[in-house]
């Protein structure tokens, strides 16, 4: 068992967060950066990515399938400068999804600098200034990474004005002006201070950190042991594992420690295994000093925002601050007729459990109790973050119901006010037009407008209401035939901007259980569009299909064709199978509308009506009215 990491002292050590908008290349640096310090050969990383994803810190399959970062992680590399100095620099990837912000906020107490990745084409972006504001109020000193300057369409020193105006409109410090910039290609493993000097490495961008990044305050390791659990992991032989940056003193093997909650109360328990970081590895060591990374054992319980300290110590560290959720929804049991065919958790015990688990680690989210007994209310930062949740669980094997997402309404000031966002849309110059009219409709102002000639882009911002995104996302794709690139952030909370249109036609309704015929989707392919195919199982009061007019139709899915000896049999299989509108999870969520649910299985994501039973939408529907 090696019990010794190097190097050891403070001044060798870097604590370094990589910030950034979604797709701007942080995972894909810190991989490079992994390769280039010589811990791990080629093949080594190709294995540990799982083949050709090529992304080892995309660990779970979410994230690989998906392309994106969901959950931040930290890894170590070794780096032996130009002087000949050893150094260990601590490397924190986070989230790019607005709707993942709350796992960079809680990690970002673990860092002495940050390096904010920005594209060399889009430049700045939503989730950029919002990272950017985290770290600024962390007090962490920007380091401008200008990445895919090898696009053709890439425009640096515009991007570098870009961030430095935003830094001045954010208020940041007069020295944080000052930022150190490197210039790389985070996919080709380069970097370089300037680009008429070309480069073959990541060296200058090491150099950088080395020289920009503070190392941890020496002073404090004399102190008494004050750090935060910022991060969980879990081990089936350990139990759960706490991660975190040690403010103060030093933590040792085996040592007496008192545990303090968010609520303030402590406990003394013993310290496991003390862990240090080593490329992707953890090997346990004897003694982790104050500004260095660890993770430990044997703590349980043990709980994201607890502080591990001294027994002398009375003061536990704040609480770390997390923006509020602005969006939530409603889980419930799933009662349709298909209940227990699939899953193999199906009441609401298991469901409140599954919950509370994942209220310990994902601390942007929130649970409460619904209207009955087998409902709660999830509330999150957005729809990808809620909608992440509920793929993770169907991937586990519950099957649950979720209702129409909404967004969290506030009183301020005595009046009623809805959260607004910053959207970001990137379009051909010939769709302008049609984007504006779209974004009219759903209370968008326009801010900023700007025409990139390179491109034959327009580069347009807005403040929307939050509500105004649902289902925004294909009718956008629709009316620039899938040229826009959106991205949104939440700014804040504004008073309540008015109505919002909502989804302009109705839905066919399935009036019988069975199996879906071509026969009966060839006859009904003129009412709307299908979300089925042939051969599926239906149910009734299930939603197969958008209708082509207002308001909702009830159809007949399971009709077969009656066999007689008057017709001849080659006629009776000519129906035709036209194509069926894919509908993911998320999309599914957009859909909905209040009387409607998304029903979740393990392998299965369908629509239904709240009330399955036709009568009983019509009795409701005539109590609605009086």
């Amino acid at each position: 068992m090696n019990m010794t990491l190097t190097p050891t002292t403070a001044h060798q050590i870097r604590n370094v967060a990589i910030i950034a908008h979604v797709d701007h290349g942080k995972t894909t640096l810190v991989d490079k950066m992994m390769l280039q310090s010589g811990q791990y050969r080629n093949e080594d990383l190709a294995k540990l990515a799982g083949g050709q994803h090529g992304l080892i810190l995309d660990s779970n399959d979410l994230e690989r399938e998906r392309g994106i970062t969901i959950l931040s992680k930290n890894c170590a590399v070794r780096y032996t400068s130009t002087s000949g100095d050893s150094y260990r620099v601590n490397l924190i990837d986070t989230p790019g999804h607005a709707d993942f912000g709350g796992e960079v906020e809680r990690v970002l107490g673990m860092a002495s600098g940050t390096l904010l990745l920005v594209d060399a084409y889009e430049g700045p972006m939503p989730q950029t200034r919002f990272v950017l504001e985290k770290s600024l109020l962390h007090g962490l000193r920007p380091i401008v990474v200008v990445n895919k300057v090898d696009r053709p369409d890439s425009r640096p020193q515009e991007v570098v004005n870009e961030v430095f105006d935003l830094l001045v409109e954010m208020d940041a410090p007069e020295e944080f002006l000052d930022f150190p910039v490197v210039f790389a290609s985070a996919r080709e493993g380069w970097a370089t201070l300037d680009l008429n000097e070309p480069s073959d490495s990541l060296r200058p961008l090491f150099e950088t950190i080395i020289e920009h990044v503070p190392p941890p305050e020496v002073g404090l390791e004399d102190g008494p042991l004050r750090m935060q659990v910022t991060s969980l992991d879990y081990s089936d032989y350990v139990g759960r594992i706490a991660i975190g940056r040690v403010r103060e003193g030093t933590i040792k093997r085996r040592q007496r420690v008192l545990v303090f909650d968010r609520q303030g109360n402590s406990a003394e328990r013993q310290v496991g295994q003390l862990l240090g970081f080593d490329g992707l590895d953890r090997k346990e060591v004897e003694s982790v000093a104050a500004g260095d990374l660890c993770a430990i054992t044997g703590l349980e319980p043990i709980e994201i925002g607890d502080t591990i300290s001294d027994l002398t110590c009375t003061d536990p560290l704040p609480a770390v601050p997390i923006d509020e959720p602005t969006l939530h929804m409603t889980f419930r049991v799933n009662d349709g007729p298909f209940s227990g065919r699939e899953g193999k958790f199906l009441t609401s015990r298991q469901l409140g459990e599954r919950l509370d688990k994942e209220l310990r680690s994902n601390v942007a989210l929130r649970v409460g109790p619904g209207p009955s007994q087998e409902q709660f209310c999830v509330s999150g930062r957005g729809l990808m973050h809620l909608g992440i949740l509920i793929e993770n669980m169907r991937r586990e094997g519950f099957e649950l119901c979720v209702g129409k997402p909404e967004v969290i309404l506030r009183d301020i000031d005595g009046v009623r006010s809805e959260p607004i966002e910053q959207l970001v849309v990137d379009c051909p110059e010939r769709c302008q037009n049609a984007v504006m009219a779209l974004l009219g409709d759903r209370r968008a102002n326009l801010t900023k407008m700007t025409h990139r000639e390179s491109s034959g882009f327009v580069h347009l911002e807005f403040t929307i209401p939050a509500r105004s995104l649902m289902g925004l996302k294909n009718r956008m794709l629709n009316a620039t035939q899938g040229e826009a690139i959106m991205h949104h952030t939440f700014l804040g909370y504004e008073p309540i901007r008015g109505a919002t249109p909502s989804r302009p036609v109705g839905v066919l309704i399935a009036n019988e259980s069975g199996m879906a015929t071509a026969y009966s989707l060839d006859a009904l392919y003129d009412r709307g569009e299908f979300f089925i195919r042939p051969g599926d199982q239906v149910y009734e009061g299930q939603v197969i299909g958008e209708h082509c007019r207002v308001g909702d139709l009830v159809v007949n899915v399971v009709r077969g064709k009656k066999l007689t000896n008057v017709r001849a049999a080659g006629k009776d299989d000519n129906s035709q199978v036209r194509p069926v509108r894919a509908m993911s999870l998320e999309t599914c969520l957009e859909y909905i509308e209040e009387d409607e649910l998304v029903e979740v299985t393990p392998s299965m994501v369908r629509l239904r009506k709240m009330m399955l039973i036709e009568a009983d939408r019509r009795r409701a529907a005539r109590q609605a009215n009086g």
